[in-house]
């Protein structure tokens, strides 16, 4: 009789373990290509950790996400094209979520999981585009596009700038696991965005040290445009990114969350440099193959099959709806998805597939993939089977099908940009060719003065420089302003104050001794400010944060010094918040990061 009710004891438990709903840990490389793993065959670079999720689980064999960061991510939170959801760049408010779309995260809070995001966000800053109003409970990390300083970093913690220890994965991490720790007896969502190996080329002097000297011996497709140091140092940020995974999956095994955890990796488009890729066509901020397919990697041992590899293309689409299917989460909004439930291949319970395409675009091109070609942003039409690194079109030889594949990017086009577009935002990335201004603000307001949250920053990124006044680098996202000598220079931020209210200023600068002392104004509407910025604060330059040089169009970063100019009383409505200068006593006003609006 014992053996038996032994069994059924242990049959009860195992069903309702399996009944009990699944944790969710999602890791998003940035900037890291197929080629950067060594489950992908690079023999360059080991990632045990990362492979084991494929190995424990499942690899989604072609897999594809957008040229750029902030659109992959769009599409990751609402399994939309990123077109629809109103994230049409990586910059100066461009990559901001519309606000009426509905988030992965607000499904598995709505269904009663505690969220965490921990690292880079890029959909939006400032309330309610902040990711703790799109479904996470807590949030740590940067919400800009990348960041300039990767040791010892100043990071956003719920709202508030903190000052950090450490290099920025390894501190994120911590963050995750303490986050994995403190909900451990409830179902939760935590999810890691790391910031790695986007640049600048930072990485941990260990794990450079393993690569500083080592010989390249797997080379980019377009092999005399690869920088060998730029190969290494990425390789070294994706073993540090190994290293960081396997402390979370340590963590999960430890706690007894392994096999009721559903695990996701996967990168937010192509490599940012020329670098090992298979022999495919492209890299980061291209439509090509290279440029838009990466590594995804699902496990969850309680339900899906160990080392299974499916070959139908798939994205990031399709996260949404395949993860909240496997989950049995709801989800929340009702806005038409373009992914697809993709947990029938995962449980091999697929008898047949429809056949799909799947669009790329950035930078006015766009490219499109079915499951045997695809058609580049040029018309040229490609076997992906028996041509997989797109080396001679087949227009000749297929008319047909190159002539359907055009109709659909132009049907696709004007369903995606309204009946009248002919070309995508014109927006430019690397690699781009959009014409227009890569940096031009974003129409859309920035919110400030939410009781929820009261706390506002206004960083450079999304403000516009008037008169002299130039960013410190020509890429806006962790740029600060400089050359503010003349009092007919502004700097101005478009606002929609929704609170009535009086609020605190802030702003964080840096000033030479000599100059200290010139006298701000900072107006909305008939409110005005005035206070003298002083004392007077000039750090040197950081020169602990690159391992290789850093990129032209980065800037070199130093400490900004909070000042508190004093308090204003704003209205609601929308208008232009100026600062400007009315004395400048020195050669200069100041260098300001940013402006923090507190709500009182």
């Amino acid at each position: 009789m014992k053996a038996p009710l032994l069994l059924s004891l242990c049959l009860l438990l195992n069903s309702l373990t399996h009944a009990t709903p699944p944790n969710l840990v999602v890791f998003l490389a940035d900037d890291a290509g197929w080629g950067d793993y060594s489950f992908s065959g690079n023999t360059q670079v080991a990632t045990p950790n990362i492979d084991s999720i494929a190995k424990g689980g499942i690899s989604l064999d072609r897999f594809f996400v957008c040229p750029v960061c902030s659109p992959t991510r769009a599409e990751f939170l609402t399994g939309r094209y990123h077109p629809r959801t109103g994230v049409k760049g990586v910059s100066t408010g461009q990559e901001r979520l519309n606000l009426d779309e509905k988030t992965i995260a607000d499904a598995f809070s709505a269904a009663g999981y505690a969220t965490g995001a921990f690292g880079k966000w890029h959909n939006g800053s400032q309330w309610p585009y902040h990711p703790m109003a799109r479904g996470f409970d807590t949030y740590f990390g940067h919400s800009s596009g990348h960041w300039g300083e990767y040791f010892d970093a100043p990071l956003e913690d719920e709202g508030k700038m903190v000052k950090t220890k450490g290099y920025i994965v390894d501190v994120c991490t911590d963050k995750a696991l303490a986050f994995i720790d403190q909900n451990r007896g409830k179902p939760f969502f935590c999810y890691v965005p790391f910031t790695t190996p986007h640049s600048p080329w930072a990485a941990p002097e260990k794990d450079w040290a393993r690569f500083k000297d080592k010989p390249i011996t797997q080379t980019a497709t377009v092999a005399d445009q690869e920088i060998a140091d730029e190969t290494r140092c990425a390789l070294a940020m994706i073993e540090n990114q190994d290293a960081n995974i396997g402390r979370i999956l340590t963590k999960l095994k430890d706690l007894g969350l392994e096999e009721n955890t559903i695990v996701l990796y996967f990168s937010d488009n192509g490599p940012n440099s020329n670098r090992w890729t298979g022999g495919m066509k492209g890299r980061k901020a291209q439509t090509d193959e290279g440029g838009v397919r990466s590594v995804c990697y699902l496990k969850w041992p309680a339900k899906l099959p160990a080392g299974h590899t499916v070959p139908q293309i798939a994205g990031a689409i399709d996260l949404l709806p395949t993860i909240a299917n496997l989950a049995g989460v709801k989800r929340v909004g009702d806005k038409a998805l373009d992914g697809r439930d993709l947990s029938p291949l995962l449980l091999k319970e697929a008898t047949e597939w429809p056949d799909r395409r799947i669009f790329s675009t950035w930078a006015s091109n766009i490219s499109v993939r079915t499951q045997t070609h695809r058609l580049d942003n040029t018309g040229q039409l490609f076997d992906m089977v028996n041509d997989p690194g797109q080396t001679t079109p087949i227009n000749a030889r297929e008319p047909g099908l190159a002539a359907e594949l055009s109709a659909a990017v132009e049907a696709w086009r004007k369903e995606m940009y309204g009946p009248d577009a002919t070309a995508p935002s014109k927006v430019k990335g690397k690699g781009g060719k959009a014409k227009g201004n890569p940096n031009a603000v974003d129409p859309r307001p920035l919110p400030v003065g939410y009781r929820e949250f009261p706390i506002t920053m206004l960083p450079a990124r999304d403000g516009e420089p008037r008169g002299r006044v130039q960013r410190s680098s020509k890429a806006p996202n962790c740029s600060y302003f400089v050359n503010w000598t003349s009092l007919e220079d502004s700097l101005v931020w478009n606002l929609e104050v929704v609170t009535t209210g009086r609020y605190e200023v802030a702003i964080d600068y840096t000033c030479p001794l000599p100059d200290a002392g010139a006298t701000v104004e900072l107006r909305f509407g008939e409110s005005r400010l005035t206070g003298k910025v002083a004392p007077g604060w000039d750090p040197p330059l950081l020169t602990n944060q690159d391992t290789l040089p850093r990129p032209d169009g980065e800037s070199t970063m130093k400490d900004f010094k909070t000042l508190v100019l004093g308090e204003i009383d704003l209205t609601a409505g929308q208008g232009p918040l100026t600062l400007r200068a009315l004395e400048i006593p020195g050669k200069s006003v100041m260098d300001l990061r940013r402006v923090t609006l507190t709500l009182k």
